[in-house]
């Protein structure tokens, strides 16, 4: 098996935080040197991330990409050259109707949920609490503590809820029976749950991308390590995940790599770079071949 030399024909784009970070959100050198190496032959490489644009840009500028990043959870395509969002789906009044009936259901003190609407680079925290205000502090973003009613209409990204897990878990099964929000609801964390609009995930946005690259499913690459990363996985050609991951997500991979803190994302990136990716494609698609040409054949003898 040679080692090939252009990688033009392939994308990868990779989660930040447990994937290209390791546990204590540090890049390890593997992943910058594999990404650097991957780009320099033409590969094209981006991050997707729940992450409004500014606090993503930190993670972006340490690496070498070379396309428009995923932002908030798929929500968007923000393109650091430009300075713009190139594309972006937003969530409708029966989204905006769901936060409401959440805000005031979930309103007492010990099942209290603290609620964000993000819009491209900025947060409105309708419903302010230590988690809510924590990861504000933590992703450094940008925004402001307000009512629901001075939120702009037009704009909604995405909106998290945060609480402690027993009552994001009563949210959840809340939300599991609002057919009429319209919605794609995923767990983000054991204190947070997220909201989109219907059918958004990082995976159409990962896949709207390489449409407008000229990028086959099949050479679209994805790698994460958490339930919010199901979508996507399930969405591209290649599908892979951290060590540390769950089970559930490794078996809808079909690269497992390495821990994250060991440079998980390198592990994929030399995976590709070693021709043994194109090499499993290139047996897929024989398979298939063959399963066509056997049912044609039946099919003549019936």
């Amino acid at each position: 098996m040679f080692m090939e030399k252009d990688f033009s024909k392939w994308l990868v784009v990779s989660d930040i935080d447990g994937t290209l970070n390791n546990k204590m959100r540090k890049l390890p050198r593997v992943n910058y040197d594999a990404i650097k190496k991957f780009t320099e032959m033409g590969g094209n490489f981006t991050l997707a991330s729940g992450r409004l644009t500014s606090s993503l840009e930190r993670n972006y500028n340490r690496i070498t990409p070379n396309q428009p990043a995923i932002v908030l959870n798929g929500a968007g395509i923000y393109d650091f050259s430009k300075r713009e969002m190139i594309w972006r789906r937003t969530i409708g009044e029966e989204g905006q109707d769901f936060v409401r009936y959440v805000i005031k259901k979930f309103s007492k003190v010990f099942s209290s949920v603290d609620v964000g609407i993000y819009f491209d680079d900025h947060v409105y925290v309708v419903k302010s609490g230590l988690l809510s205000r924590g990861t504000m502090h933590f992703d450094k973003a940008h925004f402001e503590i307000t009512s629901l009613d001075r939120v702009p209409k037009d704009g909604w990204m995405k909106v998290i809820f945060w609480s402690n897990p027993l009552t994001i878990n009563k949210l959840k099964r809340v939300a599991e029976h609002a057919e009429n929000a319209k919605a794609n609801f995923m767990s983000s964390s054991p204190w947070s749950f997220e909201m989109l609009q219907e059918g958004t995930h990082k995976g159409t946005a990962i896949m709207e991308l390489a449409k407008t690259i000229g990028i086959d499913k099949s050479h679209v690459a994805a790698i994460g390590d958490y339930y919010n990363d199901w979508d996507m996985l399930k969405t591209v050609g290649l599908p892979a995940c951290a060590g540390q991951a769950p089970k559930p997500i490794h078996e809808i991979c079909k690269f497992e790599a390495c821990h994250c803190n060991k440079g998980c994302v390198a592990d994929l990136l030399q995976y590709i770079m070693s021709g043994r990716a194109e090499h499993e494609l290139s047996k897929e698609g024989a398979k298939a071949v063959s399963y066509t040409h056997l049912r044609a054949h039946e099919t003549r003898r019936h």
